[in-house]
């Protein structure tokens, strides 16, 4: 079976999204809905494996929805929906739940990481989320998924459920083994305040991170209080090894000027960070806040961003409707059989 070039990813909706989430994503789904047939959903599934504020959960929603326009997604060639809006969502994780093993899943490291000393007291959800993304993946038999470092693991756990679906129902390619696709420059951007330290929503420190809906007057303050060190920056990539927090810098100017970091080195070689500081607060200010003002433009029309992801929801299903369809009827479900020789 030949399997049509597909992209799938999502981002959940459970807090402001940031210069990361814009770099490491957003801006690369942009990217590829020029080149992929990409459906990209807003995860709210996956965000209530921890508790979420119900009267809380559809607004963010919309503000992911938000994002993902206000970045420049193209709801008539990109399909944006949330994944509750589809049920083979849940209903091919279950099958899939099904399909897995123990032993893969206590392998997880992220569940570990998440649920910390307690994982006794974590939902089952989180430690079967990786299943429900493997569904979420499989359900349009998408073949290629955007992954930083910390989803690899469950990618290769999706390719290890689709495998093992194909081989126990003796269907070979039914399901494609989905590909990751490298994220390149700005991929992984780190906290302000900690260049070790992942920008994250979850700081409670909103110096830590340049949010979307940041004014230029706040980015530039941030750019400003930004932790850096007391030597000058050097004309070569390499010799910022050690110094995390010049090198996450340098980082975010290359990716939103264009430029390689090598290529923003030359010009500021030499130079300390009261030079670089005010020409990286310029780009960054440029750069995102269009994209801010786009969002709040988005979310002063709710109704808009429903018809968008109702829209979207709609298209989805119609793809992946199908393919669960397919699945019942290899596992054996009653009716489902019959139901696909009358289609």
């Amino acid at each position: 079976m030949t399997h049509t070039p597909r992209v799938l990813s999502g981002v959940q909706p459970s807090g402001a999204l940031h210069l990361g989430n814009y770099l490491g994503a957003l801006k690369k789904f942009v990217d590829l809905q020029a080149t992929h047939d990409c459906f990209l959903f807003v995860a709210d599934l996956h965000a209530i494996t921890v508790w979420q504020e119900p009267a809380r959960l559809a607004d963010q929603t919309r503000e992911i929805a938000a994002a993902y326009l206000a970045a420049g997604l193209d709801p008539a060639r990109a399909t944006l929906f949330p994944q509750s809006a589809v049920r083979t969502h849940a209903e091919l994780a279950w099958v899939f739940n099904c399909v897995a093993r123990l032993g893969w899943l206590d392998r997880m490291t992220q569940f570990k990481e998440k649920s910390g000393k307690h994982k006794e007291r974590s939902s089952v959800g989180l430690y079967t989320y990786p299943v429900l993304q493997a569904a979420d993946i499989l359900a349009y038999r998408a073949t290629h998924v955007p992954v930083g470092e910390d989803q690899k693991q469950h990618l290769e756990l999706s390719r290890d459920i689709a495998q093992k679906f194909n081989t126990d129902f003796e269907a070979p390619d039914f399901f494609p083994l989905p590909e990751p696709l490298i994220q390149g420059p700005g991929a992984r951007v780190m906290s302000l305040r900690d260049g070790s330290a992942k920008m994250s929503k979850s700081d409670p420190s909103d110096q830590s991170r340049i949010n979307l809906t940041d004014t230029a007057d706040e980015i530039a303050g941030k750019i400003r209080r930004a932790k850096t060190d007391a030597e000058p920056l050097p004309d070569d990539p390499d010799a910022l090894t050690g110094r995390p927090e010049a090198n996450n810098l340098v980082g975010i100017y290359a990716a939103l000027s264009g430029e390689t970091k090598a290529e923003a080195l030359v010009r500021f070689a030499g130079q300390g960070f009261g030079a670089f500081k005010p020409a990286l607060a310029e780009v960054v200010v440029a750069a995102m806040t269009p994209v801010g003002e786009a969002m709040r433009r988005y979310l002063s029309d709710p109704a808009e961003i429903d018809r968008v992801l109702s829209d979207g929801a709609e298209r989805a299903a119609a793809v992946a409707e199908p393919i669960l369809a397919e699945v019942k009827a290899k596992v054996g479900f009653w009716g489902a059989a019959a139901k696909m020789s009358q289609t």
